[in-house]
């Protein structure tokens, strides 16, 4: 476990403590009107996140909260921990041991019992603002730290057939943990979660499943689907769209061989297009890194540099969809750079036309994570907040009241 981590860990265990100074967890303003999840960010720093989305670094200048008189202030006074129920867990999957916690609301229960299934980075999710911030909405959360980070053994990987035995691991321990003190369980997967959380509801039964701002899709159609994104934010037409399509796909059979095969083709396109003005300016998730390879290096240290997480490239989600039985909500980001959701809204309309149970929400002027942001003349943007309604949205789902409206959500 590394520094900065382990002291985030170690403030999550004393998240109860009513005379720690500044420890992660759940807060309530002095009036008792708003709630502020306070989370560790990878450099060592707290976050706040309100219930609305609103969010910002915990004493930078200009925030709202700062870190003061032993616990978390603001101009209107002293913000109060909430009394959540918090108990740490070690469980087994695959022979490693996987360190969680399970979250539980200070009102009375029993409560909705969500295992918070993480994306592919590499922090803690138990001490990030989701669990807190579903917590203040009633839910019942376990979150874990996925293997290879944090305080769980074995070794960091991308492999979604492992990480989803993982999560059904999860889910039966969450289920013992909160024996007599819950009434429905099931999963919430954001980003990389959105295929792992559907298809470990395929291993175990569940009451339900939601996704934030996932995929449909495989990998190499991941790729492919930025990549287009790109070439259309930069103003580009269909043929010059198509090019970039073929150094994606070519880039996608390199993958997809776990770089053994497809160089030649590869190298062939990169000098037929490298003159395009738009050819240094795409990335995707992986086409544009292996661009600025040349030939040789991507031969040599091409599977170590991009396949080294054991990534099913090919992925079929489609497949894993069609099995699931659990409802499904899915929420999409309208203008998601990293996981574009055309291809998805797509797929779920005709999963739902074949009669699955999917309730669809998206969010209009946001990028992944359901991130409003402001875009700068260049195209590079800067987050402002979480778009207010999207936590009320996914906990009264899972609750069984969905009604809304959820700030300016469109149900599709």
């Amino acid at each position: 476990m590394s520094g900065t981590l382990g002291l985030a860990v170690a403030a999550l265990i004393q998240a109860n403590a009513p005379d720690s100074a500044c420890t992660i967890g759940l807060y309530q303003s002095p009036n008792g009107a708003e709630q502020v999840a306070i989370s560790a960010v990878s450099d060592g720093g707290l976050r706040y996140t309100y219930t609305d989305g609103r969010r910002g670094t915990v004493g930078k200048a200009g925030a709202e909260l700062l870190c003061d008189k032993g616990g978390i202030r603001s101009a209107s006074g002293q913000w109060t921990k909430v009394g959540l129920r918090l108990t740490q867990s070690k469980f087994k999957s695959h022979g490693e041991t996987l360190a969680g916690v399970l979250i539980e609301p200070a009102t009375p229960g029993p409560h909705p019992l969500v295992v918070f299934v993480h994306g592919s980075e590499r922090t803690s999710p138990r001490t990030s603002y989701y669990p807190f911030i579903f917590a203040s909405q009633g839910l019942s959360v376990f979150a874990y730290d996925k293997r290879g980070t944090g305080d769980s053994e074995g070794e960091y990987t991308q492999n979604f057939e492992l990480l989803a035995d993982d999560a059904v691991s999860a889910l039966k321990e969450a289920r013992r943990l909160a024996a007599g003190r819950f009434t429905r369980s099931g999963f919430f997967g954001g980003s990389q979660g959105g295929w792992v959380a559907p298809l470990a509801a395929t291993h175990v039964p569940a009451d339900f499943v939601a996704v934030g701002f996932g995929l449909i899709s495989s990998p190499e159609e991941e790729d492919r689907d930025q990549v287009v994104s790109e070439m259309r934010e930069l103003g580009y037409g269909d043929a010059e769209i198509a090019k970039a399509k073929e150094l994606a796909d070519a880039a996608s059979r390199i993958a997809a061989s776990h770089f053994t095969s497809g160089f030649d083709q590869f190298q062939a396109l990169k000098t037929r297009y490298s003159a395009r003005p738009w050819y240094r300016r795409i990335n995707g998730e992986y086409t544009g890194a292996m661009i600025r390879e040349s030939d040789s290096d991507l031969r040599r240290v091409g599977q170590p540099l991009f396949d080294n997480v054991e990534l099913i490239w090919n992925y079929d989600a489609q497949a894993t969809m069609a099995r699931l039985k659990a409802p499904l909500l899915w929420v999409i980001a309208e203008k998601d750079r990293e996981a574009p959701p055309e291809l998805t809204l797509e797929r779920l309309t005709g999963l739902r036309k074949g009669g699955a149970d999917i309730t669809v929400y998206s969010f209009p002027d946001t990028d992944h994570g359901i991130y409003e942001f402001v875009q700068a003349a260049d195209g590079g943007r800067t987050v402002t907040r979480i778009s207010d309604g999207y936590f009320r949205l996914v906990s009264d789902w899972i609750k069984g009241k969905a009604g809304g409206p959820y700030g300016n959500a469109r149900k599709r």
